[in-house]
């Protein structure tokens, strides 16, 4: 009965005072509006123009040694296909290596040595393909195509070369590097640990200045003897120990359960990983700085999360992404990271080919901190 006497009891007016309160306080909410606004529009640029799951004008290095019409047609037409985007440079066998291992190129095609001569001959000479197949994703449209682009070439140069349309008169050897067998996991597991790491300490980090200040503990902050540095680094210190042991839970997962190979050193990771820590907590102290409650910080979190997981190279082929994205994606220390731990674990990678990730990585560190400094408010204002 009381239920009835409620309903009938309604009131248009109160029921429309209540909803206009809601949309003037969603109004006054800034940070939430934006964020109502902004990550739909954010997910239909990023999944419009920026995923790409057939990645083109992948970097190569051409080792030749040969010199020939048929060579430089199969160039030519390996450059047609828009797959392979040649680097400007003459690479000689030990520099393209080099260069596959440090990932400044994702192939390596070797023409040899009179490989024309053997073709005419009737030897079966071979043209080697070597693929960085971390990402077998990235990989696998270009590797198909080289087979079919040589023996357009030979037909065109040299007609009548080939005794049998069935049979070839060269042989296409293809070594897929890392990851031979194209296991989706190998690639995965190693960029989780980046997503997690993430997705947890700048979420966490970025709640750590703004719970104090709603639940009125600021004041004593305010009131210690103690300069911004000082308690921006204690509050770094615990989470820095929770990054290490989610750290270690993945990598004891990718070990005995998935089996990821781990060609690297241990110690060089666990660096690279307390690299990567630093600097997602100096991120989130930074925008705990500049939010005034938790759900401003959560939702500034979510702002800096989705970019920096699209973008970085885990879910979709990096060098798939047209330039502009992968210029975002530059400033985000996923995309670092995730090349860190790739060739550490999968390559087994030193300092002198990780370097080229790991001075952005400080960078990065050293000028988020200096913002972090800088607007931490020394005031409850």
């Amino acid at each position: 009965m009381k239920q009835i006497e409620d309903i009938q009891g309604f009131s248009l007016a109160r029921w429309w005072a209540i909803v206009l309160k809601e949309f003037i306080q969603l109004k006054r909410d800034r940070p939430t509006f934006g964020m109502i606004v902004g990550i739909p529009i954010m997910q239909m640029f990023l999944f419009g123009y920026a995923i790409n799951t057939d990645p083109k004008h992948l970097p190569t290095a051409i080792v030749s040694g040969d010199q020939s019409n048929f060579t430089r047609s199969f160039i030519t037409a390996v450059k047609n296909t828009e797959y392979f985007k040649f680097e400007d440079k003459v690479w000689d066998e030990n520099s393209a290596k080099e260069a596959l291992t440090a990932g400044t190129v994702q192939f390596v095609i070797t023409i040899p040595v009179d490989f024309t001569r053997s073709l005419l001959r009737g030897e079966h000479p071979s043209l080697l393909v070597e693929a960085d197949a971390t990402d077998p994703v990235a990989v696998g449209n270009a590797v198909a195509a080289v087979g079919a682009l040589a023996g357009s070439a030979i037909q065109r140069d040299f007609p009548g070369v080939t005794a049998a349309p069935s049979a070839a008169p060269y042989n296409v050897v293809l070594h897929k590097l890392y990851n031979p067998e194209g296991i989706t996991s190998y690639n995965i597991i190693p960029g989780l640990m980046g997503i997690i790491l993430t997705m947890t300490l700048v979420m966490m980090t970025a709640l750590a200045i703004t719970r104090e200040r709603e639940r009125g503990t600021m004041e004593n902050l305010l009131a210690m003897p103690a300069k911004p540095f000082e308690v921006i680094s204690g509050k770094l210190v615990p989470y820095i120990f929770i990054g290490l042991i989610q750290s270690a839970i993945i990598i004891v997962a990718a070990e005995f359960l998935f089996h990821v190979p781990f060609l690297g050193s241990l110690t060089v990771l666990f660096v690279t990983i307390l690299l990567f820590i630093a600097g997602n907590l100096t991120v989130g102290i930074t925008l705990s700085s500049f939010a005034r409650n938790q759900m401003q910080a959560m939702q500034m979190t979510q702002f800096y999360f989705l970019p920096s997981m699209m973008l970085s190279g885990f879910l979709f082929p990096f060098k798939g992404m047209p330039v502009w994205a992968q210029t975002i994606g530059s400033f985000v220390p996923l995309t670092y990271f995730m090349r860190l731990v790739r060739g550490i674990m999968l390559k087994g990678s030193g300092w002198v080919e990780l370097w080229p990730n790991i001075w952005p990585l400080l960078l990065f560190n050293v000028v988020v901190l200096i913002i972090g400094i800088k607007f931490y408010r020394k005031t409850l204002d």
